[in-house]
């Protein structure tokens, strides 16, 4: 099993995805400030896996802090928390890694606890958060491998394996590795996903590892190979899926989802009750997420775009719900009208 984030004594580990697949290295991250870095500069990346090591870091940082009354433990807390959803805005995993760990020190503060007791029940419920998601991907990859036909050719953007989870199955790749676990026989097109190349990266080194046939495209090629019959379904993950069933995921799936539409290709989008945001109506609400400019003008380091160029790099965009044939969730399977299908797989 690929280990995208583990907790130790130490630190935090993480497998430093933005030196995949050339160097697999495994830096340990010993402070929330350290955490909170990783997270920001995308050395882990991928809604779920940012939640994981959200929860992870807010751990470390109560565990670290030297304060001896609770006033003090609950600022340094805050602050640790207030750093951690600082460093990415579109995943909502982040956010609701972070809720679920303030809810628990509320909790516990209400009860009396101490300070120890507190440290230990965050760094316990940190590895609840890793469990639960591998077991959440688990599932829902087994869920949506049933909607893969047999001998079918699968087309994903982006990595939304067990790199963007705890590790693991993954979510879209999760579902690829479901039906492949159901004895089909898949194929699949990754394309390469600029500006950070994801697909290129990380899709292919995960599903070569897999044994599963990827054929590698740039994210240009889509159009073609749809239009060729040579595409039987689209499947992604999401960072953010609003109530009604719009989706924020890494730019370029909605336009891999207009060209699905227009040949007639299911759109399947997988991923976590914890990435659905019902508190937003529609995917208008969703912030994005823009970086650097660097992400554009190079390729690890290599300068391709003349010096002084305007650049734009939003890091997500919002597919509307019209194009997305179903979303496949740990919970079970939703299909329009989402506004009532995931309401109630999120209440389950």
């Amino acid at each position: 099993m690929i280990k995208t984030v583990e907790w130790t004594d130490d630190g935090v580990v993480m497998v430093d995805q933005r030196y995949l697949p050339t160097e697999e290295l495994y830096p340990v991250f010993k402070t929330y400030q350290e955490v909170a870095f990783a997270i920001k500069e995308m050395v882990i990346r991928g809604a779920p896996a940012i939640g994981v090591a959200a929860a992870m870091g807010i751990a470390r940082g109560a565990l670290d802090s030297k304060a001896t009354t609770m006033d003090e433990f609950e600022r340094d807390f805050q602050e640790t928390t207030k750093v951690i959803a600082g460093t990415r805005p579109t995943a909502v995993n982040l956010f609701w890694a972070v809720d679920r760990m303030t809810r628990l020190f509320n909790n516990l503060k209400a009860e009396g606890a101490s300070i120890d007791e507190i440290k230990n029940r965050l760094v316990a419920e940190s590895k609840l958060v890793f469990e639960e998601d591998l077991k959440a991907n688990e599932q829902l990859g087994r869920l949506g491998g049933e909607l893969i036909p047999d001998k079918a050719t699968v087309l994903t953007h982006c990595n939304a394996g067990a790199l963007a989870t705890a590790g693991g199955f993954g979510t879209a790749l999760g579902v690829i590795r479901g039906a492949v676990e159901a004895g089909k026989n898949i194929q699949v097109f990754a394309d390469e996903t600029r500006p950070f190349l994801q697909g290129a990266r990380l899709t292919a080194w995960e599903l070569m590892k897999d044994n599963i046939p990827v054929t590698l495209i740039t994210d240009n090629m889509s159009g073609h190979f749809m239009k060729a019959g040579k595409v039987d379904c689209v499947v992604v993950g999401a960072d953010r899926i609003a109530a009604n069933g719009d989706t924020a995921n890494k730019i370029g799936t909605y336009m891999v989802a207009v060209l699905a539409k227009e040949h007639g290709i299911p759109f399947y989008v997988a991923a976590p009750t914890s990435t659905l945001d019902l508190s937003i109506p529609t995917g208008e609400q969703i912030p994005i997420e823009d970086r650097t400019i660097k992400e554009v003008t190079h390729v690890k380091g290599q300068q391709i775009a003349p010096s002084g160029v305007t650049v734009a790099n939003p890091a997500f965009d919002v597919t509307p719900n019209r194009f997305v044939a179903a979303i496949i969730t740990e919970k079970g399977i939703a299909r329009p009208p989402y506004t009532e299908s995931l309401r109630a797989l999120f209440e389950k």
